[in-house]
């Protein structure tokens, strides 16, 4: 079978990380992956963060469990690296852009070894003032939407067996 089509149907989220730091290069191939999706009119709206920075790392952390109403918990369980992808709201596609970006390296990630999961309520975190102000401090201008932190890193133990493929989800029209 092709061998993409082999890492999307392998793929699988990771929810235990290694605390092992992944190398820069395989970082900036998973990165430049999300910068090769596709994108509405090729505006490529999503931009792309990486966090490795503990301090930030936890930051993020912190925002993101308040939000889901978990403070005591890591959302990002673990991963010593976050590809967090923002969009710009001014595409009329940001929201797809910006999903696409994801799913691009999250394939890249399994294809180079790594573990990943995508963490949703990055929007939430960047509507807020804290939110706000860490684009600030980033140098990030503009009127972007968070729309996911991608959690990468070394996955601990197994991944998980895919689950069953549900019927009924397919029609034809011929």
């Amino acid at each position: 079978m092709n061998e993409i089509l082999e890492n999307m149907k392998t793929r699988r989220s990771v929810r235990r990380y290694l605390p092992d730091a992944v190398p820069q290069e395989l970082l900036d191939k998973v990165i430049e992956a999300g910068l090769y999706a596709a994108s509405g009119r090729g505006r490529q709206s999503a931009l792309i963060v990486e966090v490795t920075d503990r301090d930030l790392r936890d930051r993020l952390m912190r925002m993101n469990a308040a939000i889901m109403g978990r403070e005591e918990t890591d959302p990002f369980y673990g991963a010593p690296a976050i590809l967090l992808v923002l969009a710009d709201k001014q595409a009329p596609t940001y929201l797809y852009d910006g999903s696409l970006a994801m799913g691009n390296m999250m394939l890249a990630a399994h294809a180079l070894g790594l573990g990943s999961c995508w963490i949703h309520r990055a929007k939430e975190e960047f509507e807020s003032d804290e939110g706000k102000e860490i684009l600030r401090e980033l140098g990030i201008e503009g009127d972007y939407e968070g729309i996911g932190h991608l959690a990468v890193g070394y996955a601990d133990g197994e991944y998980p067996a895919p689950p069953a493929r549900r019927e009924g989800r397919v029609f034809y029209a011929k």
